[in-house]
């Protein structure tokens, strides 16, 4: 390690205490958020004008930013499964209602794939504005093996069918689904929790005793998680400086202003759905400002880390104790807005790619013969998507095939696909949590005092989360 590198960190390890400090001094989560943001970007952006994007420096210094940006990350992922078992089963045993159940699920399920049409729509609207297509593009060497990458899971793509992928819902082993061997682990895990909840509550007339016992044992289990969740989630100004902070420093300016036309029509299509979230939220009798602001820290996580299935705790700790969702209904719109029904990378971007690429194969792709075809298939392969980085690129593998347009073009993109990724996946958080608003708010279930409470509802605040 030489000494550029130990000044480096030197600086990062000072913002670091910074934040600490911050913590300390009982500043708010969300100010606390903001700051980590900010501090990212300008370390990022001062370490790439002194050392270079591609410097060995810039690699050194990054390899110890994922010490803590991805290793944040890691402790988030390393919660969801537990959280999402004991969190569902308790919120059946409290509603000991089938009926209930199905009509929560239905509910979400319905808005997100509903709001992924819409998305579809936007992105559709925006590649037509800003005269998008794949004709003419050049392709350096990374891109030509990120082509070749796609084409070579094409396969994967082009077997997966409504079916199957409902089967693949199904925990034929739900101890390797809690370990997210799969791209359908997570609504797995939601499945087995359910087939729990519901047995557990057959039994509540039968043997009282027993089912008092694992209900006392249930709760316990929630009480010890949501801890877990709170210890983790007061790192969240620490892990989104340095997950910024490495973006920030690594990327390549010539890169992204070579993609500029596709770069800003993909973030105007992701600002005017989450104008439509707004919205929505709006018509649902709640203010969509202080919707918005509550949301907010969730959405920096989801923007510096790019996935949606890691933002699922603090997801669900934003909306029971800032917006007033139930619990129930919270687990479910976090947990199937990861794999379901994603507005950015199962929307947007797929919709996008098919009509830049459709020109290279003499297809209008602005004719109804087109457009209604991809929108429906849109609205299928969003069903399954991983909440992970690569979720886009299968989504769009699923499309473009389906469309029979060439797959291989869309690794012309790969340079801007980061940048373009942390749009993407704050939006879908955005959706989901949306679903799980809506939901709440169409059951008569959300608790306005918490949503209008003047009180800051700190995540930082134990009372509050667990």
């Amino acid at each position: 390690m030489n000494f550029l590198v130990l000044i480096n960190l030197g600086v990062a390890l000072a913002i670091c205490a910074l934040l600490y400090w911050l913590q300390v001094k009982h500043v708010s989560f969300t100010k606390r958020v903001f700051t980590g943001l900010g501090l990212g970007v300008v370390l990022g952006a001062a370490l790439q004008a002194v050392h270079g994007a591609s410097a060995p420096e810039i690699a050194a210094t990054g390899a110890w930013l994922d010490v803590v940006g991805s290793g944040y990350v890691k402790l988030l992922q390393m919660i969801i499964i537990p959280l999402i078992m004991v969190s569902i089963v308790q919120a059946i045993l409290k509603l000991r209602n089938a009926a209930s159940l199905g009509t929560i699920s239905s509910l979400t399920i319905g808005i997100l794939i509903a709001t992924t049409i819409v998305a579809a729509a936007i992105g559709i609207l925006m590649a037509k504005l800003f005269g998008l297509s794949a004709a003419g593009l050049t392709a350096s060497t990374a891109e030509v093996a990120r082509g070749e990458y796609l084409q070579g899971n094409l396969a994967a793509a082009k077997e997966i069918s409504l079916p199957s992928m409902l089967l693949s819902f199904i925990p034929a082993n739900p101890f390797l689904d809690m370990t997210g061997a799969r791209k359908t682990s997570t609504i797995a895990v939601v499945v087995f929790a359910i087939f729990i909840g519901i047995s557990a509550t057959g039994i509540a007339g039968k043997k009282p005793e027993a089912f008092q016992s694992f209900s006392d044992f249930v709760h316990m289990a929630h009480v010890i998680v949501m801890r877990m969740v709170t210890l983790v989630l007061r790192l969240t100004p620490f892990g989104v400086f340095a997950l910024m902070a490495k973006m920030v420093a690594s990327s390549s300016l010539q890169d992204i202003l070579g993609l500029a036309s596709f770069v800003a029509a993909s973030y105007c299509a992701l600002a005017l759905m989450f104008g439509v979230h707004l919205l929505l939220v709006s018509a649902s009798g709640l203010n969509p400002l202080r919707w918005a602001t509550r949301i907010f820290p969730v959405l920096v996580f989801a923007f510096t880390s790019r996935t949606s299935a890691g933002s699922i705790p603090m997801s669900v700790a934003t909306q029971t104790a800032r917006l007033g969702t139930p619990e129930g209904i919270a687990n479910f719109a976090a947990s199937f807005g990861s794999t379901i029904g994603q507005n950015g990378c199962a929307g947007i971007y797929p919709a996008m790619l098919a009509v830049m690429i459709a020109p290279t194969v003499g297809i209008d792709p602005f004719t109804a013969s087109f457009l209604l075809p991809l929108l429906a298939i849109v609205a299928f392969g969003s069903i399954g998507v991983a909440g992970v980085g690569g979720g886009a690129t299968f989504a769009a593998l699923i499309v473009l095939s389906a469309m029979d347009l060439p797959v291989a073009l869309a690794g012309l993109l790969i340079s801007v696909e980061p940048l373009i990724d942390m749009g993407r996946t704050a939006l879908n958080v955005s959706g989901s949590i949306t679903a799980g608003t809506l939901t709440s708010r169409i059951l008569g279930q959300t608790d306005l005092r918490v949503f209008h409470s003047d009180i800051e509802a700190n995540l930082d605040s134990e009372e509050q989360v667990a």
